[in-house]
């Protein structure tokens, strides 16, 4: 089961965190059609936020037709995210592991290698690579 992070000093709204994370665990293949996410009940008391944050989450993703509740089981994952297969995933993970390992020891930190992906991604998109 997914266990939610929420990071106050990002600027980015709580819902929107809990949204990601569902996203991005699809994606990683980590939740997969037919999960449960956890209660409000509990990610609110876990997380320390209003119940009806966790709610907003939650019919955002039922907007987005990625999970559906079902009234007295919960909340479960409707729809995957089109990705790539695990196998492959684990392959990339590793080149991306190796090449953090080259950033670091070359002196970059964080930020530095957050905004160097960033600006690569960008540049990709923009010239229709991805």
């Amino acid at each position: 089961m997914i266990e939610f992070r929420v990071d106050t000093g990002s600027g980015v709204p709580p819902y929107r965190q809990l949204v990601h994370q569902v996203e991005h665990a699809l994606r990683l293949g980590q939740l997969r059609v037919g999960d449960r996410l956890p209660t409000v009940k509990e990610v609110a008391k876990n997380l320390v936020i209003n119940p009806n944050t966790v709610l907003k989450a939650y019919r955002e993703l039922e907007h987005k037709g990625l999970a559906k509740g079902r009234p007295g089981q919960g909340t479960f994952i409707e729809q995957g995210l089109t990705g790539l297969p695990a196998e492959k995933q684990a392959e990339l993970r590793v080149g991306l592991e190796k090449w953090l390992a080259a950033a670091y020891q070359a002196g970059m930190d964080a930020e530095g290698i957050a905004a160097m992906v960033a600006t690569v991604l960008h540049e990709n998109r923009s010239e229709g690579k991805s």
